[in-house]
């Protein structure tokens, strides 16, 4: 009994200088990002991030596209230019037999207030995975790559979450 308790107070000792550290250098955990407007409508091509950013941010509070607007309320505009996924070939055998492919998601925005300010200037994002492949397996790698595909939009639609809670909306 006395081992056991000797145990718990150097887990004890060991452990709250630890925490005193943690809290001391600003470590926290992530929490809901906090936006500076209460409404974003996102204007241009609507194809899977921008699908999967409406839903995150409908999640996070607030009102996207046709939505109701809380009243006085303007709506920033997320103008999405280019939602594009792209798969290039980047690496042949001798005999030109495809064996390896790189898988590129391009996503380019700008952020604008109701009455065309700029928030974020035009900005591209680019994401790029390479993935082995082989003739012989060619569902085992498709289902790869839409997983690669659904990886890259999660990053991307996080990305944007982060950058639009750091935007400062001016009254």
């Amino acid at each position: 009994m006395a081992h056991t308790a000797r145990r718990q107070l150097i887990r004890l000792v060991v452990a709250l200088p630890a925490a005193a550290l943690l809290s001391a250098c600003g470590f926290r955990l992530r929490r809901a990002p906090q936006y500076s407007f209460a409404a974003i409508r996102l204007d241009g091509v609507n194809g899977p991030v921008a699908q999967a950013l409406a839903a995150e941010l409908k999640a996070g509070g607030l009102a996207v596209g046709a939505s109701p607007v809380p009243a006085g309320v303007q709506p920033v505009v997320l103008q999405v230019l280019v939602d594009q996924r792209e798969r290039t070939v980047v690496g042949q055998t001798a005999t030109g037999e495809v064996r390896e492919l790189q898988l590129r998601h391009r996503w380019r925005f700008a952020l604008r207030t109701a009455q065309g300010r700029e928030l974020i200037d035009t900005t591209e994002l680019l994401l790029e995975r390479d993935i082995g492949f082989r003739e012989t397996a060619v569902l085992p790698k498709q289902a790869e790559e839409d997983l690669l595909y659904r990886e890259m939009r999660d990053d991307l639609v996080q990305q944007m979450v982060r950058r639009l809670a750091a935007v400062r909306v001016p009254l």
